[in-house]
């Protein structure tokens, strides 16, 4: 069992010997029919938890023998939050969950496997529905779904006598330095040298070039050829002076996007919000595009998943929220509430989601997209990943040594 898991299972386990003792424990008895009256308890992370109490509120005006209680949980304290409810055996019926999460809880047993028969594959964006698989089961029903695209200046690039979007890393790499040279930025492109989560503007170099961390036969092949390849394109644009070596924490490429020091940055939809209500002055004068091939042009795919719990009695209720939650319908309307990017491949074909031109990127980005394996040590992998990284950007290590020493350390993690 991955690391990660196995300290839950402990958690759970000396839960499970005091509930014993003291007689306590999870929710019990018999489940309850979806048109009975009953009480359905949900949480959701950060700003979704707020907006789906909205929903929920919407839903029992149709649904009067229902009452939704949705709790909003901060992502900052979510996984211990979920950890503890789980050990306890009183998670929520419903519970939003990221592909970071879901391998670790599956692992546990303490989810539902989904209906698939009820909730399909052909209704999802190919990596949306990977997120809640976990060895061949799907404990998660995508919910909504992001990808990471190129943001690029417009203007600036004609000024820089480049008139399109770059298609390939070579027309990346110019024009990053086209920028510099000719349209006098501070920098060519933003990307993430070192700290949490680097990995993210990794991705999309490493899957573009046909790389992966672990392959689908569980496998560790960081250190593979295409990897390396990946690692040593993203380390040039440090290397030459493209890129920044050292951002701040917390550092705000929506605001140096919009003074022209960065012209350039892989981005996800929250950012079209972010660059059209905090940097007006730019409107008509940026645009997105899909990410620059290698092999192929591959993103990340991210987003979240709804679960439901394995001791849960209000699993038919809990199913039928969710199959409204992530009908056209509810996604639609998910959409217009949160800007996150619907799941189900059908809300795209009516409304803004069909003829705003930065959400078509959007869309044709993610039919590609690549999500992270459901892993239960997923977290500690990534943080072997964003090391290596750092190494290359700070001229501290090759990428064949840097992927390589990542590689036996990941090792250790996904054996069981």
């Amino acid at each position: 069992m991955h690391r990660a898991a196995r300290t839950a299972t402990a958690v759970i386990a000396a839960s499970t010997a005091l509930a014993v003792v003291t007689g306590c424990g999870g929710s019990s008895g018999a489940e309850v029919a979806a048109d009975a009256e009953q009480t359905l308890t949900v949480w959701a992370m950060g700003a979704e938890g707020e907006k789906l109490a909205e929903v929920a509120e919407e839903y029992e005006k149709e649904n009067p023998h229902l009452k939704v209680k949705v709790t909003p949980v901060g992502w900052d304290v979510a996984h211990q939050k979920l950890v503890s409810a789980a050990a306890a055996g009183n998670l929520p019926d419903i519970a939003q969950m990221g592909g970071s999460y879901l391998g670790e809880f599956a692992e546990l047993g303490v989810l539902e496997p989904v209906d698939t028969q009820r909730f399909q594959e052909k209704d999802f964006f190919p990596a949306g529905w990977q997120q809640g698989e976990v060895d061949g089961e799907v404990y998660g029903v995508p919910w909504y779904v992001d990808t990471r695209v190129l943001y690029y200046r417009t203007d600036l690039a004609e000024k820089a006598g480049v008139d399109k979007a770059p298609a390939d890393w070579k027309e990346l790499r110019a024009l990053a330095s086209a920028y510099q040279k000719d349209a006098g930025t501070k920098w060519g492109l933003s990307i993430q040298p070192s700290g949490l989560d680097t990995v993210q503007s990794f991705y999309p170099f490493l899957y573009s070039a046909g790389g992966e961390i672990i392959d689908e036969d569980g496998k560790v092949v960081v250190d593979s050829p295409a990897a390396v390849k990946a690692l040593k394109e993203y380390g040039a644009y440090f290397d030459k002076g493209l890129a920044n070596k050292s951002v701040p924490p917390g550092y705000d490429v929506v605001k140096d996007f919009g003074n022209g020091r960065v012209p350039m940055f892989f981005g996800g939809p929250w950012h079209v919000t972010l660059l059209n209500e905090g940097q007006p002055g730019i409107k008509g004068k940026w645009a997105v595009a899909e990410v620059p091939a290698d092999e192929t042009s591959v993103s990340m795919a991210g987003g979240s998943s709804l679960t439901v719990s394995k001791d849960s009695p209000h699993k038919a209720a809990s199913e039928e929220f969710i199959s409204y939650l992530t009908s056209t319908e509810g996604q639609a309307d998910w959409y217009e509430r949160t800007k996150d990017l619907p799941a189900n491949t059908t809300a795209w074909e009516s409304g803004a989601l069909a003829d705003d031109p930065a959400l078509k990127v959007f869309e044709k980005q993610m039919k590609t997209a690549k999500a992270s394996p459901t892993l239960a040590s997923l977290s500690e992998i990534t943080d072997k990943v964003d090391q290596a990284i750092a190494q290359v950007t700070q001229g501290k290590a090759t990428a064949e040594e840097a992927l390589g020493k990542a590689k036996d350390q990941i090792e250790g993690l996904v054996q069981k």
